[in-house]
């Protein structure tokens, strides 16, 4: 007697079907909606650089034996990708946790690792995409040059991947957007703030220097800085480090949290 049931199919290794699907996912949220994800992004980076550029004198200024805007643009170019990073994947999971359709994401033959990447490859492809964009539209108003491309490319994968990181483990721990909204203005936007993005921290007081050392977002600025202008107020191999560091935790921290089914399971 033949089994008229049809056997499921298995899958061995990585499920590639599902991970692409899970990633086509997230970067179509925020490519449907790019007015929003991509082009306002840009247009609020461009406002900041007016007004540091007209409204606080940043034309004819020096910094560190430089132009300032060209200090300032790569510091603003950071800053706009990271935050977008945070934001693909705090938001993504804060929905689908309060329309209750996060299942959609635990039901497929998908390993916690293959959430976990889905999941942090979209807000790196988000924080990159716009990073891109605005440099290209600051480098009409801006003297933008490449200094070192490696540099460049290394600072602004670590620095979107650890935001990232951060947002699936804020988008799991949150239960509502106003969650959310605490870690991005308590966390996210001092630190940013903060780590040197408008100004260099030699010109801080030795106490608050030594502080932002401690800052894993001014190693991220600096180092992407440095890719730039060739200058730079940190080590680059310790922020290297550092950077790889944190995100190690927090991919580990993210990681467990899905695993365990922390906040989505239950």
């Amino acid at each position: 007697m033949t089994n008229q049931f049809p056997q499921g199919r298995k899958i061995e290794g990585i499920n590639k079907i599902g991970l692409f699907t899970l990633i086509q996912r997230e970067v179509s949220r925020f490519l449907n909606v790019y007015t929003q994800t991509v082009l306002a992004p840009v247009v609020t980076t461009l406002m900041f650089y007016t007004v540091f550029a007209l409204a606080f004198g940043g034309i004819g200024r020096e910094m560190n034996g430089i132009s300032f805007l060209a200090f300032l643009a790569p510091g603003l170019i950071m800053m706009t990708m990271v935050q977008n990073s945070f934001a693909n994947t705090s938001s993504s999971l804060v929905i689908s946790k309060v329309q209750g359709n996060i299942v959609d994401v635990l039901m497929p033959p998908l390993s916690a690792m293959e959430i976990y990447t889905g999941y942090a490859t979209g807000a790196v492809i988000r924080g990159l995409t716009v990073g891109f964009c605005t440099t290209i539209v600051l480098s009409f108003f801006a003297p933008i040059q490449i200094y070192s491309l490696p540099a460049v490319i290394a600072f602004a994968f670590l620095g979107t991947l650890m935001l990232g990181n951060l947002g699936i483990v804020a988008g799991i721990w949150a239960d509502r957007f106003d969650h959310i909204a605490a870690v991005t203005n308590f966390v996210v936007m001092p630190m940013t703030f903060l780590s040197g993005t408008f100004y260099s921290i030699d010109v801080l007081p030795e106490m608050w220097q030594n502080i932002a050392r401690f800052n894993p977002f001014f190693y991220m600025i600096d180092g992407f800085r440095y890719g730039f202008i060739g200058q730079t107020n940190g080590n680059i191999g310790v922020g290297l480090i550092l950077l790889v560091l944190c995100n190690i935790g927090l991919i580990a921290l993210a990681y467990r949290m899905i695993k365990t089914g922390y906040k989505i399971k239950s």
